[in-house]
């Protein structure tokens, strides 16, 4: 992390945990480190042209793209007080990049469609609040394929890779960890030892040099064999923003950032 690469033109790939709701807008203690961890990075990404999200709360049967020029926002969460569903992100959109997004994806063969009206979920506007609080960053947002298929969101975050050409920063939005009964649940020696099990895996994986790309990818589409893998995601959408950015990237992950959300071991990987 040196001043360099506040000024580098190329954009990178970010996957982070967003935590719970809008908890790390609410001054929510557990949610400390990763609030801290997100300005860090915000610090020496410098501005990119414009922002990428894959949210893990938006499915579509094929990817699906916000073109609206003013999306609103979707408070995409409930039971949480009501400044939570006063929150503001005015972020303007951008149809231009998200054309470009389309092209992109059917250029590689993938069917996509364009909104112009949905919204942006908690996935884009709590950690770039966070991170870019001015909102002044043209934002896109990008959908999940519902059959959750880890090759095909590689082979849409490579369909994607010359975004970065652009300095456009794409950012899957997740939780490395994200087995919502856990959280509630007592703490356990076992508990635990599952958790930080899976996300060891994850690290080595995504950034263990001594692995060919091949396997890496292999790795990942195989994420279910990972120990503890469905004990940390039930259910996988909130890991699959991961594979899309490493599909744009291609390689092992530049730095890896270890934290705490509401008790478990999560992490975040930048490339």
């Amino acid at each position: 992390m040196n001043d360099k690469s506040k000024n580098a033109s190329r954009g990178s790939a970010l996957y982070l945990s967003h935590g719970g709701g809008p908890l790390p807008l609410l001054g929510d203690e557990s949610h400390r480190e990763m609030v801290d961890l997100l300005k860090q990075v915000a610090s020496f990404l410098g501005n990119p042209s414009a922002i990428l999200v894959i949210s893990a709360h938006w499915e579509e049967d094929k990817p699906t793209i916000t073109s609206g020029a003013s999306p609103s926002l979707i408070y995409d969460y409930y039971g949480f007080p009501k400044e939570s569903y006063e929150i503001k992100y005015p972020a303007p959109g951008s149809p231009v990049l998200a054309h470009k997004i389309g092209d992109l994806l059917k250029n590689h063969g993938i069917e996509a469609s364009l909104t112009d009206q949905r919204g942006f979920d908690h996935g884009l506007f709590v950690p770039l609040k966070i991170m870019y609080p001015d909102a002044n960053i043209p934002c896109v947002q990008l959908s999940l394929v519902r059959s959750l298929r880890p090759d095909e969101h590689i082979r849409i975050g490579r369909a994607l890779a010359e975004l970065l050409d652009d300095n456009v920063l794409i950012i899957g939005s997740g939780f490395s960890f994200h087995n919502l009964r856990a959280f509630f649940a007592p703490p356990t020696a076992e508990a635990q030892s599952m958790n930080e099990a899976f996300e060891q895996w994850l690290i080595d994986t995504c950034s263990n040099r001594q692995l060919s790309e091949s396997e890496r990818e292999h790795r990942l589409i195989n994420w279910e064999h990972a120990p503890a893998a469905r004990y940390c995601h039930p259910r996988e959408e909130h890991l699959l923003p991961l594979h899309v950015c490493y599909g744009a990237a291609g390689a092992p992950a530049k730095h890896v950032f270890q934290f705490e959300i509401m008790g478990k071991k999560a992490s975040a990987y930048l490339w």
